[in-house]
């Protein structure tokens, strides 16, 4: 490395060659520094990075990590990690040696956050609080698993937020069926809350689908994708899971439905997206809809639970539901249980009748 002052603009440059992870010579510069101290600093800085001496900031181990773990996942994935990185955790930790971050400044993070206000005066949800705590541990399980740091910080400090949302809201099927009468003005909205409700699919899922993915024949329907908009541009990626990846076998009225309604999209290639629509034109209309039939205003994806809590309630098997839904598991299937009223009294009618009298 080198530190030079440039002379006719009396700042300072820092040459710096380095050997990358492949044994490769590389050279990198940087000019503009007020100081000499400045530059001698970012130089020192560079050298931490090179080595993945924990002496490093926070910024530079970050810089690391993303090398290290983006392409092993999911561009959308990624995206949502890297927001809470560079406007929850940046602003906050970034100057730090990451060697000297600690529980007590773990706990002022957290308290910041806790205390955050937006404009409105509402704060995180418990829900957002805990995602924010669980990004910020993953970076230091990272730095302890692979760069030697003896140990991570959030631990000692504890965690904040709960794991568990809201209350699950759903539809009965009554309710869905008074939306869907008022749906039925705008064709396009109709068949997209149709597939939602009867098939239980994801909203990405639902806006991926193309008239490719359909086999009236077998009255099925292929999910082997989800779209996403991420900065402008619309993405077509896998679906969340690998058990998302499945085929749907459709009731033969949604069959009739949508087979009608393919065939009224005349020009439509087959690998075209047959809902070319945004998840805020969906949300609309959920407004929409519910206002009109009256009934609660629940979210697009409460649409899913309420197709998980019927198939629940007509006695199918959590693991037959898991498997049309996609769930990765069938203990997120039981979750859903608890949603409709207590057969209790059903129970013990039914242990009435197989006591029967006495002898």
């Amino acid at each position: 490395m080198a530190v030079y002052k440039e002379e006719k603009t009396s700042t300072w440059r820092v040459i710096y060659r380095y050997t990358d992870r492949s044994g490769a010579r590389r050279q990198t510069q940087k000019r503009g520094f007020r100081t000499k101290r400045e530059a001698q600093a970012w130089e020192r800085e560079q050298l931490c990075k090179a080595k993945g001496d924990l002496e490093m900031t926070f910024a530079s181990f970050l810089a690391l990590y993303e090398a290290d773990v983006r392409a092993r996942l999911k561009e959308t994935t990624w995206a949502t990690k890297a927001h809470i990185l560079r406007t929850k955790l940046l602003p906050f930790f970034g100057a730090q040696k990451l060697c000297h971050i600690s529980a007590p400044e773990i706990i002022a993070w957290q308290n910041e956050m806790l205390t955050h206000r937006d404009e409105s005066g509402r704060a995180y949800s418990p829900v957002y609080l805990k995602t924010l705590n669980n990004q910020l541990s993953a970076v230091f399980n990272h730095a302890v698993r692979y760069y030697g740091l003896r140990e991570n910080p959030c631990r000692a400090a504890g965690s904040m937020g709960k794991s568990k949302g809201r209350e699950m809201l759903f539809w009965t099927k009554e309710e869905y069926l008074k939306f869907a009468y008022v749906m039925m003005d705008k064709p396009l909205s109709y068949y997209a809350f149709e597939m939602l409700y009867w098939c239980g699919i994801r909203e990405g899922e639902l806006l991926a689908l193309t008239p490719a993915d359909f086999d009236f024949s077998k009255s099925t329907v292929s999910i082997t994708k989800s779209y996403q908009r991420i900065n402008g541009q619309d993405l077509i990626t896998g679906p969340k899971t690998e058990k998302s990846n499945r085929v749907v076998v459709m009731p033969r009225f949604l069959c009739e439905e949508m087979e009608d309604y393919i065939a009224s999209k005349r020009g439509l290639a087959p690998a075209e997206r047959l809902f070319p629509l945004s998840k805020g034109y969906l949300h609309r209309e959920m407004n929409r809809g519910a206002k009109g039939a009256g009934v609660k205003r629940i979210r697009v994806h409460d649409i899913r639970h309420s197709a998980v809590s019927l198939l629940i309630d007509m006695g199918f098997s959590a693991t037959a539901i898991a498997d049309r839904v996609g769930h990765e598991s069938i203990e997120i299937t039981y979750r859903y249980a608890h949603l409709f009223p207590s057969r209790q009294s059903e129970m013990a009618a039914r242990l009435d009748e197989e006591r029967g009298d006495l002898p």
